[in-house]
């Protein structure tokens, strides 16, 4: 029966996993199918009156087979189906599966020994709460009702109560912070942030991502699988196609994520979703009430004052500057570029806008200065154009 293999399923990021493993002895899934499927083609012949060949041994039983999260898209179909009868056809000591398909995991619960290891997440604590609030000044120009608007939605991931994600919603104009804010939760939390923008996905791709496809193509879910951090930024929610929106229902209610091929249990993680909206009745007008009433909170980002862009200009340059050579910063006067900016983008409040105008200007003058003593053309180049 093939019984006495022993399994573990590791749902968490890759390199967690690896860890798990450590230094022992390995083989892969893979190459335990292919070797299985060349001997299956290799043909044996017998001619009367001839001595028959010996039959070739049967492959040594691994002693550990892994299975990575990557490797299931390129099992057939039929194997998914029938992983069980798989693996006793290739009788692992030890089978060591991470992120597997739920139709997998069901199969081998059946049938084997089966232990489950899961990733610890990094989870928001009391001393989160305090650094977001001393360094929210830092990473971003004005928004100070959102710093405290911020510190009361994420307070519930603090408790033992609290099993379940928390929801929030940021909206308003673009490149005024809503990335920025979710990435100095990130920060403060570790791990790598997993970042979405749906705007990427066009409807037939998008349908297979998010309510899941074949086991080969891309999912959410897999996705969700394979993270290492506990913030999830959904970055323009708003352009996703509202059939999609059901899809999100269970997982803002009870932090559980399915599609056709997985299953994700989140626990008290922070799931960010950014828009353009401009009020919280366009929001509700726009993803209606079932989706709507699912968020913990809805924060506005407000559009940057006059003061508030010149002190971005200002951090934009100085950050800019500081990465110059020193040859290079000798060749400029960061205050003139700043009043020279201030001058020029007084009107322009997307922060990622600004930096690109920060960049082309500082490029600009140190290309002028290698250039001063060469030959010069008829038409020189100018900062006229560039706010």
């Amino acid at each position: 029966m093939g019984s006495d293999t022993t399994v573990t399923v590791y749902y968490g990021p890759l390199p967690w996993f690896e860890k798990q493993l450590g230094k022992g002895a390995r083989q892969y899934l893979l190459d335990a199918v292919n070797e299985r499927d060349e001997a299956r083609r290799r043909i044996r012949h017998t001619v009367d009156g001839q001595e028959t060949a010996e039959e070739e041994p049967a492959a040594p039983r691994p002693d550990r087979l892994i299975a990575m999260s990557s490797d299931y898209a390129s099992v057939h179909e039929h194997a998914i189906t029938n992983f069980a009868g798989l693996v006793r056809e290739i009788r692992p000591k030890q089978l060591l599966l991470h992120n597997p398909p739920e139709a997998i995991h069901t199969q081998l619960d059946r049938v084997f020994k089966t232990k489950v290891k899961s990733f610890s997440y990094p989870v928001v604590t009391r001393d989160t709460l305090i650094k977001f609030r001393k360094g929210f000044a830092d990473h971003l120009v004005g928004q100070r009702a959102v710093r405290d608007r911020m510190l009361a939605a994420l307070y519930p991931l603090t408790t033992d109560r609290r099993s379940k994600p928390v929801v929030l919603m940021f909206y308003g104009p673009s490149g005024v912070g809503k990335t920025e804010t979710a990435q100095l939760v990130n920060g403060l939390l570790g791990g790598k942030l997993l970042r979405k923008q749906f705007s990427m996905f066009h409807s037939d791709k998008f349908a297979s991502y998010v309510f899941g496809g074949t086991h080969a193509e891309s999912s959410f879910a897999r996705d969700l699988l394979d993270r290492s951090s506990g913030v999830i930024l959904i970055d323009e929610f708003d352009k996703a196609n509202s059939v999609f929106h059901s899809a999100f229902y269970e997982v803002f209610d009870e932090g559980v994520f399915e599609d056709k091929n997985y299953r994700v249990q989140l626990g008290p993680a922070l799931i960010i979703c950014t828009s353009n909206y401009g009020s919280e009745d366009e929001i509700r007008k726009a993803l209606g009430d079932a989706l709507y009433s699912r968020f913990d909170a809805l924060i506005p980002f407000a559009p940057l004052s006059s003061t508030e862009i010149k002190q971005v200009i200002d951090r934009l340059v100085d950050s800019h500057f500081g990465a110059l050579s020193a040859n290079e910063q000798a060749a400029l006067n960061s205050d003139e570029i700043k009043s020279l900016l201030h001058a020029r983008a007084s009107g322009t409040g997307n922060v990622r806008k600004l930096g690109k105008l920060v960049d082309e200007v500082i490029s600009l003058l140190l290309v002028r200065e290698v250039l001063r003593d060469a030959p010069r053309e008829s038409d020189e180049i100018g900062t006229k154009d560039l706010a």
